[in-house]
């Protein structure tokens, strides 16, 4: 209990074979003050990944939709709903996953000190629900063994937009929420087929918080360490294309986004140095980098 599980596994009581369900849920109701339609596609990704990060079959997965908006009256309001929709229909087409129920609440708007109206921030959860074929593959989030390794898997795009740094901060650098990855839904497949095959000791998504949050809720619920090198998560990764960050250096600002970025399509891995070859091998021709290695001493470094 001491870490945040991606996802629900359940097995009812009475049910017949192995056969199991996974319940998650998506949702950051931050990107939807920034972009309604980016923040869409992002919590139908995220909850999609955290069924697959406890071992759900991607190809068996249903979605439903929560819509928390303010009066539909206004046009700006309902412009962001029409967004939101849209993003919803992209994505569910993107990962061929069916809507199959939701609900809407409305009107969600209150008067305020000073008079004037205030409506929530457009906020979307998506529920999600996987099947898994045995329950006895479900996979947790915690380290497991001293000398295993660390892989990210996805396409790692960190953004600070809507992220939770800059809700701690304060510091806005003038950039949208991520994006999505077009072939994300092939890397959950071959993730699916890694764990299936018994490859994967624990799984762990990125979102809120971005990539120190995930490896550091790793280590506290496995009660062990890790030595993660940013060097490698970062090659290739430039952010000068930001409006702000020229007002800090560029190494700061690098630093920032890989520590705390937030990115769609991503998930940490552990894996045992002897099954590396074959989870390298059953992920080819995904993005699949090494970042360290689990430690005895319980400390991230």
């Amino acid at each position: 209990d001491d870490g945040p599980s991606d996802a629900a596994v359940i097995r009812p009581l009475g049910a017949q074979g192995r056969t199991a369900l996974a319940i998650g849920a998506g949702i950051n109701p931050e990107y939807g003050k920034l972009d309604a339609y980016a923040m869409a596609l992002s919590v139908i990704d995220e909850a999609i990944r955290n069924v697959v990060a406890v071992g759900a079959d991607p190809e068996r997965v249903a979605i439903l939709d929560n819509f928390c908006w303010g009066d539909p009256r206004r046009p700006e309001t309902l412009g962001t709903l029409v967004e939101a929709a849209r993003g919803c229909y992209d994505g569910a087409l993107l990962f061929r996953t069916p809507f199959i129920s939701g609900k809407d609440s409305l009107n969600n708007e209150y008067l305020g000190a000073d008079g004037q109206r205030h409506a929530i921030p457009p906020t979307l959860l998506i529920s999600s629900l996987g099947i898994m074929a045995d329950v006895g593959a479900a996979v947790t989030m915690d380290l497991k063994a001293v000398g295993t390794l660390l892989d990210l898997v996805g396409d790692f795009r960190p953004a600070l937009g809507g992220s939770h740094w800059t809700l701690v901060t304060g510091v806005e650098t003038g950039e949208g929420p991520p994006t999505l990855s077009e072939r994300t839904p092939d890397i959950y497949r071959s993730l699916h087929r890694a764990i299936a095959a018994g490859l994967v000791r624990a799984c762990h998504d990125l979102s809120e918080g971005g990539l120190a949050v995930a490896t550091a809720e790793m280590c506290i619920a496995g009660r062990l360490g890790m030595t993660v090198e940013l060097g490698r998560a970062g090659r290739g990764f430039d952010v000068s294309g930001s409006t702000e960050l020229a007002e800090v250096s560029a190494e700061r600002a690098r630093g920032e986004h890989l520590l705390f970025g937030e990115t769609n399509g991503c998930l940490l891995v552990e894996v045992t140095p002897a099954n590396a070859a074959a989870f390298e091998q059953t992920l080819a021709g995904m993005p699949v980098q090494r970042l360290g290695v689990v430690d005895a001493e319980p400390v991230l470094t």
